[in-house]
């Protein structure tokens, strides 16, 4: 995934299924400069990282 789409994902009202590392994610914050978006686990929304957007997968 890049940046752009990243922001779009994040800012649509709609869910739109995300994965990290097989994972289902959601997506906090984008920061479109630095290529990265801070995430967290559907299962563990406490446990927040911050990762490169192209290591999010859009199903």
């Amino acid at each position: 995934m890049n940046a752009e789409r990243a922001q779009e994902i994040f800012s649509s009202p709609n869910m739109v299924n995300v994965t990290y590392n097989g994972e289902s994610i959601y997506i906090e914050h984008v920061d479109e400069q630095n290529g990265k978006a801070t995430i967290h686990s559907l299962k563990e929304p406490n446990n927040k990282q911050s990762v490169s957007v192209t290591s999010l997968t859009e199903h």
